[in-house]
């Protein structure tokens, strides 16, 4: 068990009751709220906070937040039982700024934010004289730069246009929120300004946490969860330098060394097995659990068959060579019971099968630790900024190509690593975020079996340009409708 999340713990401690207003969103605590003034008397206090972050970040990093991009970009048909389940974003036309999951996503990451920006405020009021706890103090500040760093980066990816270096001063970014305050009506900042503190956090994190060395499978911050974050935010910021360099380093350190077995691949996405995982959250049942993606199985248990919600399209399955470790992996073979009727020989995702030791049940509650971080993706940021850098880009991309069970790429081009990006991350929430970056449209095509899937232009045969405003979410309704200050994205 893990003692620190034991240990005197409190969810989030809060700061007032909320009103009904559209600040609510941008300065709201979930949970249970007790005077400010009370909140920060002891280290323990602290200490109690920083468990707070944990516990909040373990359901921010999984569930609709990951699946629902995958489910709206290229890789996916919709199953004829799954009864518009995440229907609306994946057929793009009826994807409206009231959609319950925009709302949810965006509130639940503004609370994050929220609780961050108490605790920070908040550790500054502690008068601590002992060495150790004053030490102590200055990691979970970092903890708090941490979270909010992260935080603000999923919201400007998903609710801003993609990061671009000439505009991104005058492209509206979201609402930049760093003291709480239930009554402001904040107006949207500019992309800069919200990546500008992005790595403003990140450099806060760097430093309080250098001390704090990373490890396999680690269920805490520390200083290789900050670079792993840095690789990916400077990655998508086109500064190829600096996310090379980050990269670079994770990857130098040898500490995450890459997978070469299938049963050993299979068992990082069953068990939750360490190896490549720079950063998982630490889950236990029943009670500290995370959000699932049970979207892609179904099982029935009575029939030993599967009703999944969405199936992978036949030519995402061809992506992957017999021969790369990932296929038997990432997809099973499986029965599909759709509409009453049986199908067998179905390839379905199978990345997030549930962890036995964390099932509640006498079957999968599809509950596996969120692999926030994987030392896959730190070799193709390298690959990619060097790519766009003319540097050396086959070294980090045929290591891990070699390692999946592929042959080695001579002189890779930018489409080898859009491909084997692909191949490597699949569903786990990047795929519409790379289209986007890379301006590349969606185009769904070649299912697997017709007779299972709904069929039609919103559908299987989907098509949409990269210039489409839905590429970038709507600002929640409810929030522009309190809030006057914020100014609408198109086509929402």
């Amino acid at each position: 068990m893990m003692k620190k999340l034991i240990k005197n713990f409190i969810l989030i401690l809060a700061v007032g009751l909320l009103s009904v207003a559209c600040s609510d969103d941008l300065n709201r605590v979930p949970f249970d709220s007790i005077e400010q003034s009370q909140s920060f008397k002891s280290i323990n206090d602290a200490e109690n906070w920083d468990n707070g972050f944990y516990a909040y970040f373990r359901g921010r990093v999984s569930g609709n937040i990951q699946f629902l991009p995958d489910v709206q970009s290229d890789q996916l048909n919709a199953s004829k039982d799954f009864g518009n389940r995440n229907g609306f974003p994946h057929r793009w036309e009826g994807f409206l700024a009231a959609d319950y999951d925009i709302s949810d996503i965006w509130s639940k990451l503004y609370s994050g934010i929220t609780n961050a920006n108490i605790a920070i405020a908040g550790f500054e009021t502690l008068e601590l004289e002992d060495p150790t706890e004053i030490a102590t103090l200055e990691i979970y500040k970092a903890d708090a730069h941490f979270v909010r760093a992260y935080y603000y980066f999923e919201l400007v990816k998903r609710f801003s246009k993609d990061y671009d270096p000439a505009t991104a001063s005058s492209d509206l970014g979201v609402p930049l929120v760093l003291e709480y305050d239930v009554n402001a009506l904040p107006a949207r900042s500019t992309v800069q300004q919200v990546y500008d503190q992005i790595l403003a956090d990140i450099q806060v994190a760097s430093t309080g946490l250098a001390g704090v060395s990373g490890s396999q499978g680690s269920n805490y911050f520390n200083a290789d969860v900050v670079k792993a974050l840095e690789a990916r935010v400077k990655l998508t910021m086109e500064d190829w330098s600096g996310a090379k360099t980050a990269a670079d380093e994770l990857i130098n350190s040898e500490t995450y060394p890459l997978i070469t077995s299938e049963t050993v691949l299979a068992d990082m996405w069953t068990n939750d097995y360490a190896q490549e995982v720079i950063y998982q959250p630490f889950l236990s049942a029943p009670n500290e659990l995370t959000n699932t993606n049970s979207i892609y199985l179904g099982y029935n248990p009575d029939t030993d068959d599967f009703t999944p919600d969405f199936i992978p399209s036949k030519w995402v399955v061809d992506m992957y060579e017999d021969n790369d470790i990932r296929k038997n992996v990432y997809f099973d073979v499986k029965d599909v019971r759709i509409q009453g009727s049986v199908t067998p020989n179905i390839y379905l995702v199978n990345k997030f099968p549930g962890n036995p030791a964390l099932w509640t049940s006498a079957t999968t509650n599809y509950q596996n630790a969120p692999k926030v971080f994987r030392i896959a993706e730190m070799y193709l940021i390298s690959a990619e900024a060097a790519l766009m850098s003319t540097g050396d880009a086959a070294t980090p991309l045929n290591a891990l190509r070699e390692a999946r069970g592929l042959s080695a790429i001579g002189s890779p081009t930018m489409q080898d690593l859009k491909d084997e990006r692909f191949r490597e991350l699949a569903f786990e929430g990047f795929r519409l975020d790379d289209l986007k970056r890379w301006g590349d449209g969606v185009t769904r095509h070649d299912p697997q079996d017709l007779s299972l899937i709904n069929t039609g232009s919103d559908y299987d045969s989907l098509s949409k340009d990269p210039s489409d405003p839905k590429f970038v979410w709507g600002i929640p309704a409810r929030d522009q409708t309190v809030n006057p200050n914020l100014v609408q994205n198109p086509g929402w």
